[in-house]
């Protein structure tokens, strides 16, 4: 995969970067949607497809890209499909730090070391170009004020904005509200974007990792067994029966 096109997790990463503060916002969520960005991009690339709820590995062949190479090589090591909800809530810790050095690496934004309260050290990032953030936020200002079903990488990139939690980031307060319920809205217009973002939703608000399915009715305990084989509770029953008949 050639450096001509960002990937939805480079997008998804600037978008949360906020330029005022070096820092990015919701760093809770956002290792899950960048989990969630490279299945959307492995799908885009063709090497993943969705089969219901489930992500299977059509084409292993690499990408180019080491950090979805990484992540492809270890759905292929799986040998069957996986469920989005089950990867995305996997061992993910760290990957926002691994985008931000990927990042750096790319020339995409420069670290600034610095201090908290004068003794601990510090990293924050600045974008290099600008230019670059505004253009990304631009796409999804447009989807959201035009109604026009944008294309699948921008409605992929506008389900995990949401999925997230970076609508009221970037659209804060009661004047955002129309925006952000927009943004929401633009899940629909992509299908792998739509399912991996639901994904990392359900994993936030603590869905079970197990399909849900209908459940009988437990059944009744056992009856306890008195040593002649009588179930106690009938032995009880039936000594009442005869008392009240005396």
């Amino acid at each position: 995969m050639g450096r001509s096109r960002r990937t939805i997790p480079e997008e998804l990463l600037l978008l949360a970067l906020d330029p005022t503060t070096g820092t990015t916002a919701q760093p809770q969520s956002l290792d899950l949607g960048l989990a969630g960005a490279q299945l959307v991009e492995l799908a885009l690339a063709g090497r993943i497809a969705p089969d219901g709820d489930r992500i299977a590995v059509v084409m292993p062949r690499p990408t180019g890209d080491p950090t979805l190479d990484s992540a492809l090589e270890l759905l292929r090591r799986r040998g069957s499909p996986v469920r989005a909800v089950h990867w995305i809530g996997g061992p993910r810790l760290g990957l926002r730090q691994i985008y931000l050095a990927h990042l750096e690496r790319c020339g995409m934004v420069h670290a600034v070391a610095g201090q908290m309260c004068g003794v601990l050290p510090t990293t924050r990032y600045q974008a290099t170009d600008t230019a670059i953030s505004r253009e990304i936020r631009a796409r999804l200002d447009s989807a959201i004020r035009t109604g026009v079903p944008p294309d699948p990488r921008t409605a992929a990139l506008a389900a995990l904005a949401h999925a997230v939690g970076l609508g009221k980031h970037l659209y804060p307060g009661n004047e955002g509200r129309s925006s952000r319920s927009r943004l929401r809205d633009l899940i629909r217009h992509d299908p792998m974007g739509g399912l991996v973002a639901h994904a990392v939703m359900d994993v936030q608000n603590g869905v079970a990792a197990q399909p849900r399915r209908d459940r009988a009715p437990a059944p009744p305990p056992p009856a306890r067994a008195t040593a002649n084989g009588v179930p106690m509770q009938a032995r009880r029953t039936g000594a009442m029966a005869r008392a009240a008949a005396h």
